[in-house]
């Protein structure tokens, strides 16, 4: 099976487990607890390693697991993790989040953007961008900003695998390829 189709099967079940134990409050502080675990475990290379190692048992990687998410996160997302562990999907648990993360976001009715601007953002045009976003998208925005100084003006939004393109680059592009397409009429004289 895929790792994507894996992800998206944990990511059901996790969700189902969250409304489950109390809807959306409940399907958010799982969200929080995957995504601290993901953290962990990109920030700390030995403990992926010891996780995804198939030299250390499943019940040893349990045992160190639920030493460390004890009380740091509900128990039935930790029951959840270390089933993740027992079937030995733990090299999975980035994607599961991803892919939870989407599964809330939907559920809630928000989207994820990137925007690129050419200048760092003051919080008023943070606010500014989000609301025309939100009105556009008819959706709530979680965005998160960056800095290009390459752009020359305007912005880019990338929304999953969807860009809007909004920069002066892209329009001067545009405007010349319609100049380069333009019928010019022959001059009389």
């Amino acid at each position: 099976m895929r790792a994507e189709a894996i992800a998206r099967n944990y990511a059901d079940t996790l969700l189902a487990l969250a409304q489950r134990h109390g809807g959306l409050a409940t399907a958010e502080e799982y969200l929080r607890a995957i995504e601290s675990l993901t953290v962990l475990l990109e920030g700390e290379p030995r403990v992926r390693e010891f996780l995804e190692t198939p030299r250390v048992s499943s019940a040893e990687k349990q045992q160190v697991l639920r030493a460390a998410l004890t009380g740091h996160v509900p128990d039935p997302f930790l029951r959840f993790a270390l089933i993740v562990v027992e079937k030995g999907r733990q090299s999975h648990f980035r994607e599961i989040g991803l892919a939870y993360r989407d599964r809330v976001d939907e559920m809630l009715g928000r989207v994820r953007v990137q925007v690129t601007i050419s200048h760092a953002p003051d919080a008023a045009l943070q606010q500014e961008i989000l609301r025309a976003l939100e009105s556009r998208l008819r959706k709530s925005v979680i965005a998160e900003f960056t800095v290009d100084p390459e752009l020359l003006g305007g912005m880019v939004v990338r929304m999953g695998d969807q860009i809007l393109d909004g920069s002066v680059r892209s329009r001067a592009a545009g405007l010349r390829r319609r100049l380069m397409d333009a019928h010019v009429p022959a001059a009389t004289g």
